[in-house]
C-alpha cells in the first residue's frame, strides 16, 4: 500500500511517514517546502510543489497509481501568525484544501484523513472536551481547521470520497529515532520556549496568568508525536470499518486525556532537566485561549489506539532533538 502525505516534509508529516515506512506502507511525499524541510523527505518518493497543483496531483496519482489514501498534513499553524495574516491562513489551509480535494476526487482516491486541531473546540467547565462539544475556534488558525471539516464533510455527503478527521491536541516530541523533530531553531509553543530559555539562561515567559485554570496558566494536552503518527498507521488501517455502512465522516480526537497547565509543564521540565527554569509571567499572545483536554474514548474504541508516550519522555526526546537538529537541517 502507498498513502499520499501532503506536508510530508514537516514536523508531523515526516513523523506519520516515518512510522508507514516502519510499519511497510510506502508514503509519498507532497510537500511545497514553505515550512517543510527538503531534509526530511531524503530517501522517500518526494514531489515539491503545491496542493493546489492539478497537474502536479495527476502525476503523482499517475506514478503511483497504488496510492490508497490521503492523509493530508499541509497547512499553516502559527496562532499568532494567523491573527497577523488571516489572508495567508485562509488561502493556504482552506483554499487550497478545496483545490485539492477536487484533485483527489479527479484522481479517484475516496479515503482522505485530515490533520484537524482541538483548537476548535468550546471548552467545558472543566477544559475538557470531546468530539461532541461545542465548536467556537479563536483564531484565523483554529477557524481555519474548522472550517476544512465542514467542507470535507459536505463534500463527502454527495462525492466519492470519505473523511476522518484527526483532532490534534498538542504534539510534543520527535521520532524517538531522531530521524525528524520540530523543523524550527526556535518554535514559538511553551516547550520549545522552555529549551530556548535553558540555553539562552534566561527566565521562561508564561503569556497568560489570569486563565480560570487551577494555577491561572493556560491548560494543554500534550501527546508525543509518535503516538499522533502510530494513530495514523491506526486510522489508515480501521478506515473502511470506521466509516462503512454509509457514513462518510467522522471526527476523533488524538490526546492522552490528561490536562498539563503550563506552569505544571514548567515543573516537569524542570525535572527532566535537572534545575527549574526561571519565570517571568506576561499577557497572553493574540489568538491565544485556555486550552483543553480530550475526555474521549473513542480513538481506543474506533481505532484501537492509545498513547504510549509519557509527558516526561516527550520533553527528553525534544531535549535531545535539539541536540541532534543542527546535524540533520542545514539552517
Amino acid at each position: 500500500m502507498k498513502v499520499l502525505v501532503s506536508g510530508g516534509a514537516g514536523f508531523i508529516g515526516s513523523t506519520i511517514a516515518s512510522a508507514c515506512i516502519d510499519s511497510g506502507i510506502t508514503p509519498v511525499i507532497l510537500d511545497s517546502l514553505v515550512t517543510g524541510r527538503r531534509e526530511f523527505a531524503e530517501g522517500r518518493e518526494f514531489f515539491e510543489g503545491d496542493i493546489a497543483d492539478g497537474a502536479l496531483v495527476d502525476r503523482i496519482f499517475a506514478e503511483h497509481p497504488e496510492i490508497g489514501a490521503v492523509v493530508h498534513c499541509a497547512a499553516l499553524i502559527v496562532v499568532p501568525e494567523s491573527v497577523a495574516d488571516p489572508v495567508g491562513y485562509y488561502e493556504a489551509n482552506v483554499a487550497k484544501s478545496l483545490a485539492f480535494v477536487s484533485h483527489l476526487l479527479r484522481n479517484g482516491c475516496g479515503r482522505l484523513v485530515f490533520s484537524s486541531s482541538a483548537s476548535i473546540y468550546e471548552p467545558g467547565a472543566d477544559f475538557s472536551v470531546d468530539e461532541d462539544s461545542g465548536i467556537d475556534p479563536q483564531s484565523p488558525y483554529a477557524r481555519t481547521k474548522a472550517i476544512c471539516e465542514t467542507m470535507f464533510a459536505d463534500i463527502a455527503a454527495t462525492q466519492d470520497i470519505r473523511v476522518l478527521s484527526l483532532r490534534y491536541f498538542n504534539p510534543v516530541g520527535a521520532d524517538p529515532k531522531m530521524r525528524t523533530g520540530l523543523q524550527l531553531r526556535r518554535p514559538s509553543h511553551a516547550l520549545g520556549k522552555m529549551i530556548e530559555a535553558m540555553e539562552e539562561g534566561v527566565p521562561f515567559r508564561v503569556t497568560g496568568t489570569d486563565y480560570p485554570t487551577r494555577d491561572g496558566s493556560g491548560i494543554r494536552d500534550y501527546v508525543h508525536v509518535w503516538d499522533l503518527a502510530t494513530a495514523h498507521l491506526a486510522a489508515l488501517r480501521a478506515f473502511d470499518t470506521v466509516l462503512g455502512d454509509g457514513r462518510r465522516s467522522t471526527a476523533i480526537n488524538l490526546g492522552t486525556g490528561t490536562g498539563t497547565t503550563v506552569d505544571e509543564l514548567l515543573e516537569a521540565f524542570g525535572s527532566c532537566v535537572g534545575t527549574p527554569l526561571g519565570v517571568v509571567r506576561a499577557d497572553r499572545r493574540p489568538g491565544d485561549v485556555a486550552g483543553a483536554y480530550t475526555r474521549s474514548s473513542r480513538a481506543r474504541e474506533l481505532l484501537g489506539w492509545e498513547p504510549a508516550y509519557s509527558l516526561a519522555e516527550g520533553i527528553r526526546h525534544s531535549l535531545e532533538w535539539t541536540a541532534h537538529r543542527d546535524r540533520i537541517l542545514a539552517d
